[in-house]
């Protein structure tokens, strides 16, 4: 009698459900209910309980949204202190922010805060999440402290809400609240180049202090300057969640122009 051929399993390939267990989606159970309820694409197909792929070469996709499944894949938040650079060559060789994380793997920054400003950001090696945290479409919100050089007036308090013109063009409006008449917390969704700043000048104050307490949901009031950490997975949840939600309003928003 002949032996029976059994088809080869792919060591590299894992159910779909275990993927998303284990990139903190959930217990295994919720991870099949989202497949059962079609949530979860692979490689550009709806996959079904069941389906297995390789988080190496494919790619996962959850409410339309790509998620990464690579293994070595770091996530930090560190509290960056004022005079030190975001870039990993500087030509006056100051400090750099690569300097406070581990050497291996190797990450970068994701976005940008210049040599003064202080406070959150958050180092990866993930492509993938980096662009969802930056890209203006996925309208992820940043929240400053800004210590001011004078009072600000109601005037420039409501100029700021409105929006403000800089050079490279109008910014959005801005959520805007007074501390004390020096003392404001900003939070916007744009990413440009020193635009708290540029919106404090257009206004007529200078920036005396510029702290980031916050980057969509993930915020640390316990970290010190210069210390880091590694995002939990809740967080992780969160800012995909977040910008899943802001996707789905800008769709809406464009259908409801269409109508």
């Amino acid at each position: 009698m002949a032996d029976i051929e059994y088809p080869e399993v792919d060591s590299n390939r894992e159910r779909v459900q275990k993927v998303l267990a284990r990139l903190g989606y959930g217990s295994r159970r919720s991870c099949e209910e989202m497949l059962l309820a079609g949530r979860v694409e692979v490689n550009g197909s709806l996959a079904v309980l069941g389906d297995r792929m390789d988080p190496e070469t494919d790619t996962l996709s959850i409410d339309g949204i790509q998620v990464s499944t690579q293994t070595g894949l770091v996530y930090y938040l560190l509290n960056k202190p004022s005079g030190v650079v975001v870039t990993s060559n500087d030509p006056q060789g100051r400090k750099s922010v690569l300097e406070f994380v581990p050497k291996e793997p190797r990450v970068f920054s994701v976005g940008r805060l210049d040599l003064l400003t202080e406070g959150l950001l958050i180092m990866t090696n993930d492509g993938e999440f980096a662009h969802t945290l930056t890209h203006p479409s996925m309208g992820v919100e940043k929240e400053y402290l800004v210590h001011l050089d004078g009072v600000l007036k109601r005037s420039e308090l409501a100029s700021l809400r409105r929006g403000v013109d800089l050079d490279d063009g109008p910014t959005y409006p801005a959520k805007v609240r007074l501390l004390s008449p020096s003392l404001v917390k900003i939070t916007i969704h744009e990413g440009r180049n020193r635009q708290v700043r540029r919106m404090m000048d257009a206004v007529g104050h200078r920036v005396i202090r510029l702290v980031r307490t916050r980057i969509g949901p993930i915020t640390d009031d316990r970290l010190a300057p210069g210390e880091y950490r590694s995002l939990f997975q809740s967080e992780l949840i969160a800012v995909r969640e977040s910008t899943k939600l802001e996707v789905a309003v800008s769709r809406a928003k464009r259908r409801a122009r269409k109508e």
